[in-house]
């Protein structure tokens, strides 16, 4: 494809599904050859096409073929691939210079994307930030704060949880295939406590309501000591574990513990932040307020940036120095986040997410009532997933979730799986995904159900 032939990306794309080729095509199948020669073979892909274009809803590969995005690069491009304030953001940015080390001489952005995060996340305490790349990285900052701030050293994950790929963050994620597997010895001080997982949980929903909480504070008594404790980590709707949402008053519940026992509670909101569950934060649905909280993904339009912001006296406990990294809080990947965040406020971006949970979360139900392959839907936002299962049963069915996604996948959309047991249908879409294509999308999807 010559330069001249290749589409722009942006809002201005074509907001349509357009399949030219079957998926992949000769181009992209090309590419994947030359992938396979390259690219080391631990590095998987959902599918494999090789992208020229992105925007609003929108994938366009090197064939031409224009898909459905329902996975949002997982959760990262909400305000689009290539928005506008973004772009001219970066472009500016990058006019101007692409790195100085903050920690050799600081810039005006990264003060500026501070400044907007103690803004926007939970809380009207007073607040302090620091930049990362990653959500690993952000991860292992704020457990690195939180012991430094108790002089504690045990920390407390959740089942299903996933935190990351670096070694202290594999050993606070439950999934071990792949992400664990034959890569410990882990890092220690990292225990394991229960998700408040309605469906799963023995009883069901309404005994895991009453249960949980109790569960989890008695088995952190029992076995690692309120007073040995730093941090509390959780995601308040967990990501990759299965977009689970924990029971109402589970969250509350758990920051009391934790702040009648000297527990830093950390909510790790590197999937679920940034207007994906139809408010800032998830936390912000029940109004819980977290010591620390982590951000990524979603924060700066899909150039890589991280976060930590807490509590004042919490965050400025570490000595000088002790907190940073050469790249953390680049300046380009600054001058994203401040369009990206601008971009939020000025379309609304979590009444856009309440938005497409009223039009796909009603479909979704009744596409359970239709087949009992699908065991639970649940969600918030533009954060929704349905879980497979052995119909009549919770046995895991992750060969449907398979086959669903990617009969989705040759009929032009995109859509991810997760899960502990890989049977978990996610749906992250851009939040500026226009309404025609969302409908079309959840069409797709429907179709893909009858043919199972």
């Amino acid at each position: 494809m010559s330069e001249s032939s290749v589409p722009r990306g942006g809002p201005s794309l074509p907001q349509q599904r357009k399949l030219v080729t079957e998926i992949p095509g000769p181009k992209s199948r090309e590419m994947l050859e030359r992938r396979q020669r390259s690219v080391a073979k631990g590095l998987s892909h959902v599918l494999p096409v090789f992208i020229s274009a992105a925007g609003g809803g929108v994938l366009v590969d090197i064939d031409g073929n224009s898909l459905i995005d329902f996975g949002s690069g997982i959760a990262v491009t909400s305000v689009g691939n290539s928005a506008d304030l973004v772009v001219d953001r970066v472009t500016e940015q990058v006019s101007q210079f692409t790195h100085t080390c903050f920690m050799v001489a600081p810039y005006v952005g990264y003060v500026e994307v501070c400044e907007q995060l103690n803004k926007v996340t939970p809380g009207d305490h007073e607040k302090r930030s620091a930049l990362f790349n990653s959500g690993a990285e952000a991860v292992e900052n704020a457990v690195k704060i939180a012991r430094h701030a108790t002089g504690r050293d045990a920390v407390v994950v959740f089942d299903h949880a996933y935190h990351g790929r670096t070694n202290l963050t594999m050993a606070m994620t439950a999934k071990n295939m792949p992400y664990k597997e034959g890569f410990g010895p882990f890092a220690g001080e990292v225990y394991r406590m229960p998700m408040a997982y309605p469906f799963r949980w023995p009883g069901g929903p309404d005994v895991c309501e009453a249960e949980a909480l109790d569960v989890v504070t008695n088995l952190i008594h029992a076995q690692v000591g309120e007073e040995n404790v730093a941090a509390v980590v959780i995601e308040p709707v967990q990501g990759e574990g299965g977009f689970i949402v924990p029971p109402d008053g589970f969250l509350p519940g758990l920051a009391k513990f934790c702040r009648a026992n000297g527990i830093v509670f950390v909510a790790d909101e590197i999937q679920s932040g940034f207007c994906r569950t139809g408010d800032w934060f998830a936390c912000d649905y029940e109004h819980v307020v977290p010591d620390l909280v982590t951000t990524a993904k979603g924060i700066a339009g899909g150039l890589p940036l991280a976060g930590v912001t807490g509590r004042a006296e919490i965050m400025d406990s570490v000595h000088s120095g002790g907190l940073g990294g050469t790249y953390g809080g680049n300046p380009v990947a600054c001058a994203a986040a401040l369009g990206a965040i601008d971009t939020m406020v000025k379309e609304d971006l979590p009444a856009r997410a309440r938005v497409i949970e009223t039009l796909m979360l009603p479909r979704l139900r009744l596409l359970a009532e239709q087949y009992p392959v699908i065991g639970d839907v649940r969600g918030r936002g533009a954060m929704l997933a349905a879980e497979l299962v052995r119909p009549g049963t919770i046995e895991p069915d992750a060969a449907a979730a398979a086959k669903v996604a990617k009969t989705c996948h040759a009929n032009g959309m995109i859509v991810l799986t997760c899960g502990t047991y890989g049977n978990v249908l996610r749906f992250l879409p851009p939040l500026v995904i226009g309404q025609p294509l969302l409908e079309e999308g959840i069409s797709i999807l429907e179709d893909a159900f009858s043919r199972l």
